[in-house]
């Protein structure tokens, strides 16, 4: 069960105990002298040990090898986010053309897009036309460009069309959130 204390008799009075000190270094001017000689308290320089910034260095190069694609994969996502969201807003744009024109838009600068705003246009391409046949119809694409092309094979170019059918050109299957 439980230990007894040396220091308690099993009577229940307590035993003397002979406590005693050691001085484990000599207090100077200088401040306290260890054993080992090095200098501790006012005036003492300290440092690292060549273990101690090892360690350290393996920890932050173990942190950086899981951070570092994690946040790639998400500054991609965001990016394809936000081509996605300005797609969508392009199609509303299609519709509510339609609604007072009878026929869609042919280009994105009759929709009153006569740029892509940077936040896409810096990673993706996108471009509307018009699908011929009964009935009409239109299609929007999103091209990936520069870091987003080499990044995001999985899902290449986004596309929407009139039906609300959303696709990609990749084999993601996730990429339309």
């Amino acid at each position: 069960m439980g230990h007894r204390s040396p220091a308690v008799r099993h009577d229940g009075r307590v035993n003397q105990v002979n406590l005693s000190f050691r001085v484990i270094g000599e207090v100077g001017s200088t401040g306290m002298r260890c054993r080992r000689g090095r200098l501790r308290g006012a005036g003492a320089v300290h440092g690292f040990t060549l273990i101690e910034v090892m360690i350290t260095v393996a920890i932050i190069a173990i942190l950086a090898s899981v951070a570092i694609p994690s946040y790639t994969r998400y500054v991609l996502r965001s990016n394809r986010a936000a081509a996605e969201a300005f797609m969508l807003e392009v199609s509303g744009a299609q519709e509510r053309y339609l609604v007072d024109n009878r026929a869609y838009a042919p280009d994105m600068a009759t929709l009153g897009y006569t740029t892509v705003p940077s936040s896409v246009g810096s990673h993706y391409g996108v471009t509307t036309a018009i699908v011929a046949g009964p009935p009409a119809g239109y299609n929007i694409k999103a091209t990936p460009t520069g870091s987003q092309l080499s990044g995001d094979t999985a899902c290449g170019t986004l596309t929407l069309t009139n039906a609300g059918v959303k696709s990609a050109s990749g084999s993601g299957t996730n990429c339309w959130n």
